[in-house]
C-alpha cells in the first residue's frame, strides 16, 4: 500500500517526522483510491472516481503549497525541493513531472486563491483528512527552517475556509513552533493556568490521545495521535519542571 511505501521513504529521507507525514500522505491516497474520504456527491467535482480524482488532488494539493511557499513574497529551493521530493515518493517521477508540468500551465500563470482552492477541497473532503492536508502545509512551510508570520496568515485562511475549528488549528501550529508559551498551547491551556487546571488538561488530553484507547482509528490518523500523545507528554513534562511540581 502506498502509505507504508510513503512512510518508509519518509524515515529515509526526514527520519520520524518524514515517516509520520508520508504515511499520512499515502493515507489519503489509498483512501481516495478506495472512495473512502469523499462524503459524496457535491461539490466542483461531481461523484468521484477512481479515474479522475487523484489527478485532480495532487493538482490542488500542490497549488496550495505554492500558494503557502509564496506567502512570504520568495521562493524558497528548500520548499520547492520539500514538495518536489514527495510528489515524487508519492506518485513516481514521470506523472509527478506531469502534474508540475499542468500546475505551470493551468494555474500558475493567474493569481491563485488558496482559500477557493480550499473550499473545493472542502466539499469532498472529510474533516480529519483536511486536518491532514494542514499539517502538511506546516510542513511545507518550515521546510526552510521558519514558518513566517506571512506563512501562518495564509495557513489560517486556508484553515478557515476547511472550517478548521481554532483549538484544532493551534494544536497544529504549535508543533512548529519553539517558543515559551508552546508547551501551554499544546495542552490548550493559558500561560497563567493554575497548577489543578493544567492537571486537569494533561489528564483529559492523556485520556482522549492514549494509544490504548485508539486501536480502532484508521491507522493514518491512529499515528498522528500518537505522535501528539507524546507531545502531550513533553509538553507537560516541560511545565513541571517550569512550575516546579
Amino acid at each position: 500500500m502506498i502509505r507504508w511505501f510513503l512512510g518508509i521513504l519518509g524515515m529515509v529521507y526526514f527520519r520520524w517526522p518524514g515517516a509520520i507525514l508520508g504515511f499520512i500522505i499515502g493515507n489519503i491516497i489509498d483512501n481516495m483510491n478506495a472512495g473512502k474520504i469523499y462524503p459524496g456527491r457535491g461539490g466542483s467535482f461531481g461523484r468521484p472516481t477512481r479515474q479522475n480524482i487523484p489527478a485532480e488532488f495532487e493538482l490542488k494539493l500542490l497549488a496550495l503549497a505554492s500558494v503557502v511557499i509564496k506567502a512570504d513574497g520568495k521562493v524558497e529551493q528548500s520548499e520547492l525541493d520539500f514538495v518536489r521530493r514527495y510528489f515524487v515518493q508519492a506518485y513516481g517521477k514521470e506523472r509527478a513531472n506531469t502534474t508540475f508540468r499542468l500546475f505551470n500551465e493551468e494555474i500558475k500563470k493567474s493569481g491563485v486563491s488558496g482559500s477557493a482552492i480550499a473550499l473545493e477541497l472542502k466539499r469532498v473532503l472529510t474533516y480529519e483528512t483536511r486536518l491532514q492536508v494542514l499539517h502538511f502545509l506546516f510542513s511545507v512551510a518550515n521546510a526552510d527552517g521558519l514558518v513566517s508570520e506571512s506563512e501562518v496568515t495564509q495557513l489560517e485562511n486556508i484553515a478557515r475556509a476547511f472550517s478548521i475549528n481554532l483549538q484544532d488549528f493551534g494544536s497544529i501550529k504549535a508543533m512548529f513552533f519553539d517558543n515559551p508559551d508552546r508547551a501551554y498551547e499544546i495542552l490548550e491551556v493559558p500561560k497563567t493556568a493554575s497548577v489543578s487546571d493544567i492537571k486537569k488538561a494533561y489528564r483529559t488530553m492523556v485520556k482522549k490521545y492514549h494509544p490504548d484507547k485508539l486501536q480502532d482509528m484508521d491507522e493514518a490518523y491512529r499515528k498522528g495521535a500518537e505522535e501528539k500523545f507524546r507531545a502531550v507528554q513533553q509538553a507537560y513534562e516541560r511545565i513541571q519542571k517550569e512550575r516546579g511540581f
